[in-house]
């Protein structure tokens, strides 16, 4: 079955996509409070929220050579991450590019996109999400556009 991205949940006027950019940058720059709590696993992605309340979520992920997402949305949360250490690539539904370390991204709630570690080094980002994730859906793209594989709640992450 081929779907659209869900519809965006409405979130405060506090967490515009900037807004969120702007947090993940100032987090970026004060790695120093929680770069110790990094952990590389070579089975897969590590990550560990770093803070959650009623309007915003911040997580922690580090990624391994060849350790990726997968194609997702983040179920009607807008969303921002920042680079702090290393190089990752991001693919949205348009276009690919290489996010590095000093970099941001924001993305309002609809965007799609797949990150992954295509280097040879290791890579820290912060991500921070409004608001707080309780969905991600997963997508394949296919000829026909896209199509949701599966649903995720916040329980299972």
């Amino acid at each position: 079955m081929t779907v659209s991205p869900p519809a965006p949940a409405a979130a405060p006027a506090a967490s515009a996509a900037s807004d969120l950019a702007r947090r993940a940058g100032e987090l970026a720059a004060a790695a120093g409070e929680w770069l110790p709590r990094v952990r590389l696993d070579p089975q897969g992605r590590w990550y560990e929220r770093l803070h959650r309340d009623d309007d915003t979520e911040v997580w922690l992920i580090s990624w391994l050579p060849g350790q990726s997402t997968g194609l997702h949305d983040h179920g009607g949360s807008r969303g921002a991450f920042a680079v702090v250490l290393g190089t990752l690539e991001e693919h949205d539904t348009a276009a690919a590019r290489d996010v590095t370390a000093g970099e941001v991204r924001a993305f309002g709630a609809e965007y799609v996109h797949d990150v992954r570690n295509t280097s040879t080094a290791p890579a820290v980002s912060v991500h921070v999400y409004s608001p707080p994730l309780a969905v991600m859906n997963r997508y394949e793209r296919t000829g026909a556009g896209l199509v949701r594989l599966a649903t995720e709640e916040a329980g299972q992450w």
